[in-house]
């Protein structure tokens, strides 16, 4: 696997495929609020290692992620509801240090190849679980726990907690800073993560720097676009678009088997 420093020296091809990735990636969180992690390192994940695709997410991740947790007015109740939730998270990402950079990363691109998939499937078919508030205070680290082991693993952090928040119940607004909360955490200790293991150097931060400008340019014309597209339709896309891309990044789990034999 070709060093993380090398990123700073990439060619002219990857580059220009890494500002695009991140200005679509940016393009689809401002349309429905989320989905840039999972545009990103799915997206880049075809032309670079995931943890190298992860390295390059943190900065756009937290400024974009912070920026949603200052929205709303509930963050003190949201972070004591939470807590535990977070918490296990920050256990999670951290256990897991190591994951992307096990087998050369085809390990860590198959699973991330199925939790898009399972993330699209549970998006087409409109799952709506529910979760009753007594039952949060086991529900909560478990589920954080969980995704901080899929963060570990392949760089994106929805997949139990996006549908884990939707089942709380939240309304919009307090739903969408939760969002923003779980996202920055969890952008913080992958950070950590990758700190740890050398894979986020001050030279990888500035070209994570770099691919934050058309992050944000496409978050700016994703949330003009947001009004003028009926938000079931584009959502629709999204996780088809998603579906497929896992396909894709999954496909070497035969080779995978095979070669454990």
């Amino acid at each position: 696997m070709p060093s993380l420093l090398s990123l700073v020296d990439m060619n002219a091809t990857v580059l220009a495929v890494s500002l695009a990735v991140f200005l679509l990636a940016g393009f689809v969180k401002g349309v429905i609020g989320l989905g840039l992690p999972t545009v990103a390192v799915g997206l880049l994940s075809l032309v670079m290692p995931p943890v190298q695709a992860a390295a390059l997410l943190i900065v756009p991740s937290m400024v974009t992620n912070g920026w949603q947790l200052a929205t709303g007015g509930a963050f003190l109740m949201l972070a004591k509801r939470l807590w535990a939730l977070l918490a296990g998270v920050v256990v999670g990402t951290l256990a897991g240090a190591g994951f992307m950079r096990a087998d050369g990363g085809r390990h860590a691109i198959v699973v991330l190849g199925v939790a898009l998939m399972l993330y699209a499937l549970a998006g087409l078919a409109a799952w709506t679980p529910t979760v009753q508030p007594r039952h949060e205070r086991w529900w909560s680290p478990v589920i954080g726990l969980m995704t901080g082991l899929v963060t570990a693993a392949t760089g994106v952090f929805v997949i139990p907690v996006v549908p884990y928040l939707q089942a709380l119940g939240l309304p919009r607004d307090q739903l969408i800073q939760a969002l923003g909360l779980s996202f920055t955490v969890s952008t913080v200790a992958l950070a950590v993560n990758l700190g740890q293991g050398g894979a986020f150097s001050a030279g990888v931060g500035w070209v994570s720097l770099i691919v934050l400008v058309p992050a944000l340019l496409g978050m700016a014309l994703g949330t003009r676009v947001r009004g003028r597209v009926r938000a079931a339709t584009f959502r629709r896309c999204f996780f088809i678009g998603l579906l497929l891309l896992g396909l894709h990044l999954a496909w070497h789990l035969p080779d995978l088997l095979e070669a454990g034999r």
